[in-house]
């Protein structure tokens, strides 16, 4: 049976949201929350939900020419008109947990960044920067892209793999999954300080690598899932990170393993040496069947 590979949201509107506060959980990682606004209008989905987010580096302005499908072909095109220095910083990152609103407080969704070089010394990427140096009541947009985990595809048994950028994902699935789920996951990271530990089944075994300075990102996380033994039963694989990760993902599983590519999700997040989110030429590219 064949399964759509990407789940729609019940809503793609641009939604309005506020930073909340900040919270360094490593060295390399930081978790910005975030609610008021539209928060309300935000429609929790769970597993591996992911969104554009929309970045105010030039000023909380730019965010007002924001068109309403920036994540489309025309939308995107009229985003890209916005003056550079003006145009806010569009990137790619999933939703590590949402909080119902309360009667003490608003819903809450909480990002973990990854943080690459210094905001103080300027190596930092623009993302990075902004998530070191951002402060409640700061302005961001974001616009849902809902699941690359199809939970149809099953959720008792897994095979999950991805690099630091799949972290909060990967964590997501599984406080997603049910109490008795069973599998792997295998998670790339550039040093043992990113290895954020979380919640999970207790029959999901999680193998963390650490990846060398001069090692190619996933790299080691495919060689990883070479010499991991599968699930005799039927079981739900999922790839996320680096797109030959991703797509590398797949390819070994299907093309080598013989595993039924209807059970296959994955999502490619970035490319190395490029700055900008993968596109979605990259992504259905990616999604081709294999010969």
């Amino acid at each position: 049976m064949a399964y759509s590979r990407l789940v729609k949201p019940l809503s793609s509107d641009l939604l309005h949201l506020t930073v909340l506060r900040s919270e360094r959980l490593a060295p390399h990682w930081i978790r910005v929350t975030l609610g008021g606004g539209d928060i309300d209008a935000f429609r929790p989905m769970g597993f591996d939900q992911w969104f554009r987010l929309f970045l105010p580096i030039g000023g909380e302005a730019g965010l007002d020419r924001v068109p309403a499908k920036a994540n489309k072909m025309f939308g995107y095109l009229k985003f890209l008109r916005i003056p550079d220095g003006e145009r806010p910083v569009m990137r790619n990152y999933s939703v590590r947990a949402y909080r119902a609103a309360t009667a003490d407080a608003g819903a809450e969704i909480d990002v973990d960044f990854v943080l690459h070089g210094s905001a103080s010394d300027g190596t930092a990427g623009p993302a990075s920067r902004w998530a070191e140096i951002c402060r409640p009541g700061e302005h961001v947009l974001i616009i849902d892209e809902g699941l690359a985990f199809n939970p149809e595809r099953g959720t008792g048994r897994v095979v999950l793999v991805g690099d630091e950028t799949a972290l909060p994902a990967i964590a997501s699935i599984c406080a997603s999954l049910p109490a008795d789920a069973a599998g792997t996951a295998i998670i790339e990271v550039p040093s043992q300080d990113d290895a954020l530990e979380f919640p999970h089944p207790e029959a999901v075994a999680v193998r963390w690598i650490v990846r060398p300075h001069d090692a190619q990102p996933g790299a080691l996380a495919l060689a990883a899932l070479a010499e991991t033994p599968l699930p005799d039963a039927p079981f739900h694989a999922y790839g996320a990170g680096e797109q030959s990760l991703a797509s590398g993902v797949r390819k070994h599983l299907v093309g080598e393993r013989g595993v039924d590519k209807n059970a296959v999700s994955f999502c490619g997040y970035w490319k190395v040496g490029s700055s900008s989110p993968t596109s979605k030429a990259a992504r259905e590219t990616a999604a081709e069947p294999l010969a």
